[in-house]
């Protein structure tokens, strides 16, 4: 069950003004959060703010296609969208794999044999 179908079932069980109250409070914080995600520069890993700043993230919904390309834990290959990642990976002597935004970690250099 995710949150909004939680949200759903509950949300009648409540009072109008406070079911309002409750609707308006959380608009604000998702806002607020986006707002914050656009203008906030990702921490260093090892930073106090790094858990803040993943916390705002998801707060703020970005997630998939909304993501930050750059995350206190991760660093993507920025590169044209019609280049290969392969080729420029290969290029900087980063794995390709380890490249992807979503790869979780820090690129990693190719060991050469």
């Amino acid at each position: 069950m995710d949150w909004t179908t939680l949200f759903q079932t509950v949300l009648p069980y409540l009072p109008a003004k406070a079911a309002g109250d409750i609707v308006s409070i959380l608009t604000f914080l998702i806002a607020a959060a986006a707002l914050a995600m656009r203008f906030w520069r990702p921490p260093a890993a090892g930073s106090r703010l790094a858990l803040l700043y993943k916390i705002v993230s998801s707060l703020a919904q970005s997630k998939g296609w909304n993501t930050n390309a750059y995350q206190p834990d991760a660093k993507a290959l920025m590169i044209p969208a019609e280049a290969s990642r392969t080729i420029e990976a290969a290029k900087l002597g980063l794995d390709p794999a380890s490249t992807h935004p979503k790869a979780g970690e820090p690129p990693k250099a190719v060991i050469p044999d």
